[in-house]
């Protein structure tokens, strides 16, 4: 089953549940779905959906972040429910070890020596370990390992 089938389902069961946060970004999502697909003028790939969910849950850690700074834990709280809500739609998280060896490995592939090569690691990884873990954590260990 597809993401989009997915979301239909549980937009679905989150109506007879009377679940409303749920049901509010579950239909959140399919429109940003639906519309990145209009943008394409094609059926998105699962790969394009997930690129969609991700820039979804980003801006909500993002959100979450200021919201906390502002002392704002009224907002922040709903936000915080956002983010569980969306990363049941996220495939599985690497671990941080799994991670790692992803870096060293692809530190290894594209010969990368120094942090002037960080750009070309990252590049290399990216659509390895897409939506399976939080790029700032990428980007922190191939720093690491480029020390």
């Amino acid at each position: 089953m597809n993401l989009l089938d997915r979301l239909t389902v549980d937009m679905k069961e989150a109506m007879k549940n009377k679940e409303k946060q749920r049901l509010s970004v579950i239909r959140m999502v399919k429109s940003a779905l639906q519309n990145e697909a209009i943008k394409l003028k094609k059926e998105l790939t699962e790969d394009e959906a997930l690129t969609v969910l991700n820039r979804e849950l980003k801006q909500r850690k993002d959100s979450l972040h200021e919201f906390e700074k502002a002392d704002r834990e009224d907002l922040a709280e709903k936000v915080r429910d956002e983010v569980v809500i969306l990363k049941a739609y996220m495939p599985e998280q690497l671990t941080e070890e799994e991670l790692a060896e992803i870096v060293k490995q692809t530190i290894q592939e594209v010969g990368a020596s120094s942090k002037a090569d960080l750009g070309k690691v990252m590049g290399a990884i990216q659509p390895k370990v897409k939506g399976k873990a939080d790029g700032s954590i990428v980007n922190r260990l191939v720093q690491q390992f480029l020390t």
